[in-house]
């Protein structure tokens, strides 16, 4: 057994998955790099269709993790919650956790510029990891890999601290999506110096209910107001 084999050996029991078609999954760790210089060599096929095809069955395991672990959600909120683990950072981590890294093909150049650390290409490499599982043995082999490594960042999700880029426009979507009226904002206080001035809003929203925020700009309050409304509508919508 060579030293590549026994590598992938290890990435197999790590994942939970033994491959019947190893082919599969030496070609979802194959970059187009290495892909472009073993050409000449032969035929090597690159992991970028399967990339395609892998982004699409973990979205779809993901939020079907989500509608059962969340059943009163509505769409915008699971749409945020799975905007969360279905991103390059997050399969970037679990990959990065598995070793995908190493196990890299990459063209030399590729290697010494820091591939094997790129978010990009781990995160890349880690969908076409479940493409390839999927293509080996099927959708139901997939969903059991899924669930064992997104069971925990799924279970630690608190919809009520998820980090919203733009509470604002999280908020304003939220309740959009509900039917309910767009929030109002209102400027409740303003005080202090010029050069330290506070405000206060308040937000009313999802008819009537209504909440407040501070901060030192008109923004930055409203922000802050938008953030609380938004954490007290995903906490009723987990505590139903």
């Amino acid at each position: 057994m060579t030293r590549r084999e026994e590598d992938l050996g290890r990435f197999e029991e790590a994942l939970g998955f033994r491959f019947g078609d190893r082919s599969l999954l030496e070609r979802a760790l194959t970059h187009s790099s290495y892909a472009n210089e073993a050409s000449r060599a032969g035929a090597v096929r690159d992991n970028e269709t399967l990339e395609f095809l892998g982004d699409s069955v973990l979205g779809f395991l993901v939020a079907e993790m989500l509608l059962e672990r969340f059943p009163d959600f509505r769409e915008g909120q699971l749409s945020k919650a799975r905007s969360h683990l279905v991103s390059e950072g997050s399969f970037a981590r679990i990959a990065r956790g598995l070793g995908v890294g190493e196990l890299l093909l990459l063209a030399a150049g590729e290697s010494r510029s820091g591939g094997r650390v790129k978010e990009s290409l781990l995160a890349d490499a880690f969908e076409a990891v479940f493409a390839a599982i999927t293509l080996d043995a099927g959708l139901p082999a997939a969903r059991e890999v899924a669930r064992r490594l997104f069971e925990g960042p799924v279970s630690e999700l608190d919809p009520g601290e998820l980090s919203f880029h733009d509470y604002k426009t999280a908020l304003q979507e939220l309740v959009q999506g509900e039917g309910k009226p767009l929030p109002v904002y209102r400027l409740v206080s303003e005080s202090g110096p010029d050069h330290r001035k506070e405000f206060v809003f308040e937000v009313v929203f999802d008819d009537g209910l209504s909440a407040t925020g501070s901060g030192g700009t008109k923004k930055e309050a409203q922000r802050q107001a938008a953030k609380t409304a938004l954490a007290a509508l995903l906490g009723r919508a987990t505590r139903a």
